[in-house]
């Protein structure tokens, strides 16, 4: 049995000014960066622990979003020749966040252990155990397969796939084996099997059957999965619908993929956003399966103001009537950096946050 971890997080916390200015210029000066990443990571894994969190992430400070320790390690990536994707909050018709993603140009080759560069740190450093994220690999070919250029390599999204799910399970296969206590994996693109003009993009712009390709990433995360699966190790997911400078893409409620989705992904726990009324009802969670855990992100990892204790306990109350509340959890509904820049609130409004999480925690399970 896993450790039940009442109060989480997702991962990432904000970056620092310094750290942002060093990352740009780190071609010039590595060893400034290393060094305020290290001194930075110290910081936070000090802060998760006075706070009175059970698990420690590096905030992912390494990182220049939540996907790079992918793209950083694969060669066969062209971040050169890159889709320029705009987020925009829903159907507005604002002008969105956009964010570039790097093209598949050749078969993929694991150069390097994908997060050899942060799990030697956090095993030295860490007050206590050690949480990884990762991404989904069905998260790269929608975003990195490019008509006329990625299918000299590959034949289409699916044997793409194939080879991103064989060096997710040998990455998955060593955190497990090394020290990694609770490993998650972050999958935005099921957002967008809960969302009907998602849907229609997937069928009209990737050519492809949404229920089919629902089947197929389900089937890619599981075999990660099963790789890591050892005794005493956390397994992860959490579901986003999408989170850049406090964007978002999708909404929806689960309801679409719930039975599918949360009846046979091969998880200890699920982490769900329940934020705002994008996310639908608690209906849906009658199809956890029995003793699996259900993380509540109640609290918003977008926006400043802060959640009532009360209203976040009578959230955790109307979702009890679906899953025991011996198998519910708290936290925000994302991350708060999913890429380096951030969302739109302060550092010390973040750590107000993340205490808030764990002193409802406190307060509901003791």
């Amino acid at each position: 049995m896993t450790t039940p971890y009442r109060a989480d997080h997702v991962g990432s916390f904000l970056r620092p000014a310094e750290l942002l200015e060093a990352r740009r210029n780190a071609a010039s000066d590595p060893e400034r960066l290393r060094a305020l990443e290290d001194r930075h990571i110290l910081r936070v894994l000090a802060r998760q622990k006075d706070m009175g969190f059970e698990i420690f992430t590096d905030g992912e400070l390494r990182r220049r979003n939540f996907m790079s320790d992918f793209t950083d390690a694969v060669s066969g990536f062209d971040l050169g020749d890159a889709v320029e994707r705009s987020w925009q909050a829903g159907q507005a018709k604002q002008a969105g966040v956009s964010s570039v993603t790097g093209i598949v140009t050749a078969k993929l080759r694991a150069a390097r252990p994908l997060t050899g560069h942060e799990l030697p740190f956090l095993r030295e450093h860490s007050p206590g155990a050690i949480k990884i994220t990762l991404p989904s690999p069905t998260q790269f070919p929608a975003i990195a397969f490019k008509a006329g250029i990625t299918d000299r390599a590959y034949a289409d999204r699916s044997a793409l796939l194939r080879d991103i799910v064989e060096i997710m399970k040998a990455e998955l296969a060593r955190l497990s084996a090394e020290g990694a206590a609770y490993i998650q994996i972050d999958a935005p693109r099921y957002s967008y099997f809960m969302d009907p003009k998602w849907r229609r993009w997937i069928a009209a712009e990737m050519k492809s059957d949404p229920d089919a390709l629902l089947d197929e990433s389900i089937r890619a995360d599981n075999a990660c999965f099963q790789a890591a699966r050892r005794p005493g190790v956390t397994l992860a997911m959490h579901l986003c619908r999408g989170n850049n400078r406090s964007h978002w893409y999708a909404e929806g409620g689960y309801d679409a993929i719930a039975e599918k989705l949360l009846g046979t992904m091969q998880v200890d726990r699920f982490l769900l956003e329940y934020d705002d009324e994008r996310s639908g009802t608690f209906e849906p969670l009658r199809f956890i399966p029995r003793g699996k855990m259900v993380v509540l992100g109640l609290v918003s990892s977008k926006r400043p103001q802060m959640e009532s204790p009360d209203a976040l306990a009578r959230r955790v109350e109307q979702a009890a009537r679906y899953v025991p509340s011996e198998n519910l959890a708290l936290s925000p509904q994302c991350g708060f950096a999913s890429t380096a820049e951030g969302n739109l609130l302060t550092e010390d409004e973040q750590w107000a946050k993340l205490a808030l999480v764990v002193e409802t925690a406190r307060l509901l399970w003791g």
